[in-house]
């Protein structure tokens, strides 16, 4: 619950003020200007900006938690449960969004505000309240595009962010709380967080403009009032701002719109490679001048990169001239390239520089369900670690992609974003692996991380 703290003026204040005792001064406005310097204010910026920011409300179905003991009826009828009981409830949410094409109507928002909404409710700037449709969205990158009727809109242009500086001056306008569109300021604190574990792609703009909840989807934008950025999460150990936040860059998300508008998804492209980050260690070991870059630590045969000439030891310094400062860049610049697309690569190779062009593939993870492995995990779904994946080059095991509710999988303990990384006390690295060793077997032990804890299953 947000804690409210209300600013009243104590009772005899007021009385003074409403019986003339302050002197006429008091109700002069400020002046326009100090010394013939006109003062600054964000005003005239914000009043193009605003009526482009949108508050979004969504009303969805949320199954509720029942007490096994109440499908029972031997149970309801000796406690005089009635037979129909509500299985359902409805969940409200508040967010932002931000419309950027006025023509068409589209507005730009975060995945997790509209994710499963039954009804979307936007409010405009001057009040209007439009029901609106999802186009598509993507969660790996937590963007999704909404559209609502292009009668009389305002858009947002869209920065180049690739210009964007530490120290810039932004301004987020969203919807916090629920409260109404808010604006807030700050500058730019840095540039391409990733490893945040946040998203499965990241690329994130951080900034000390207050973000809070409800600014999800909300925009962060520059002086001249262009969108920089769509914000998208904070940190908040006490459950509010604390002046880091984060937003997803305009180029990224202009090139997830424009896929998103096209195919109603992401398809994301690969190379068919496997990296890791270019550490000091590895940089004088492969006794190479560059501090910064990707290493090329597996390259899947057949793959685009294979047919490229990629090989293992590769450094990756640059992706069509823009400079990869880490495995996570390098990811991030393929998975966002259309399939089909040509990207040029300036890579390292003993020590001695080199260009190759190499085509963007399509990435298919190959996946299992779980009721074709054993019983036991009838409910779930599982697919393999692709190179496109943060933990692709970092670590072995298998995913649990889906895990149905009320399932013998969901009852075992499994959840979704799982890590199997072994089974009956052997390592695996593949679908095909967790199959041959799960099929059959009267008793399951599965090793898998969740998050940063490592847990032990036995499934009987």
């Amino acid at each position: 619950m947000m804690s409210v703290r209300r600013c009243l003026l104590p009772m005899g204040l007021l009385v003074l003020g409403l019986s003339g005792a302050f002197p006429p001064a008091f109700t002069a406005a400020l002046p326009a200007a100090v010394d013939g310097q006109m003062l600054p204010t964000l005003a005239p910026m914000l009043e193009r900006a605003t009526p482009a920011v949108v508050n979004i409300a969504t009303e969805s179905r949320v199954a509720q938690r029942r007490n096994p003991l109440l499908d029972d009826p031997f149970f309801r009828h000796f406690f005089n449960v009635p037979d129909q009981q509500p299985r359902e409830r409805k969940a409200q949410s508040v967010g932002s969004g931000v419309v950027v094409d006025a023509r068409r109507g589209y507005v730009i928002t975060n995945h997790h505000v509209v994710d499963g909404a039954d009804t979307i409710t936007v409010t405009l700037r001057d009040g209007r309240q439009l029901q609106a449709k999802v186009i598509g969205s993507d969660s790996e990158s937590d963007v999704a595009v909404i559209q609502i009727p292009s009668n009389n809109l305002t858009a947002l242009p869209l920065a180049d962010t690739d210009g964007l500086r530490v120290g810039d001056f932004v301004v987020a306008i969203g919807n916090p709380f629920g409260l109404g569109q808010t604006v807030t300021s700050g500058i730019v604190s840095a540039l391409g967080r990733t490893g945040l574990g946040i998203q499965g792609y990241e690329d994130f703009i951080q900034t000390d403009a207050s973000i809070n909840p409800g600014n999800s989807g909300g925009a962060l934008v520059n002086l001249r009032g262009e969108l920089v950025g769509v914000n998208t999460a904070i940190i908040a150990p006490g459950g509010g701002n604390v002046g880091i936040g984060f937003a997803i860059p305009a180029n990224m998300v202009s090139r997830l719109m424009n896929q998103i508008v096209a195919h109603g998804s992401v398809r994301r492209g690969q190379l068919g490679v496997s990296v890791q980050d270019l550490t000091p260690d590895l940089a004088k070991a492969f006794n190479i001048p560059a501090n910064q870059g990707a290493v090329i630590a597996q390259v899947s045969p057949r793959s685009t990169a294979a047919r490229a000439g990629l090989k293992e030891g590769d450094v990756v310094l640059s992706v069509n001239d823009k400079p990869m400062r880490d495995g996570n860049s390098l990811r991030n610049s393929i998975g966002l390239l259309e399939v089909g697309a040509s990207v040029k690569l300036e890579i390292l190779r003993d020590g001695k520089p080199l260009m190759l062009e190499a085509k963007v593939g399509e990435y298919v993870p190959a996946k299992t369900e779980g009721d074709a492995i054993n019983p036991r995990l009838a409910g779930a779904s599982f697919e393999e670690i692709g190179p496109n994946s943060p933990l692709g080059g970092r670590t072995q095991g298998v995913l649990v992609s889906r895990v149905e509710s009320g399932s013998p999988a969901a009852r075992a303990g499994l959840r979704k974003n799982d890590l199997i990384v072994g089974v009956n006390r052997q390592r695996i690295a593949s679908t095909t692996e967790l199959q041959q060793l799960a099929a059959g077997s009267d008793a399951l032990l599965i090793n898998l991380v969740r998050g940063q804890e490592e847990l032990l299953l036995a499934l009987r």
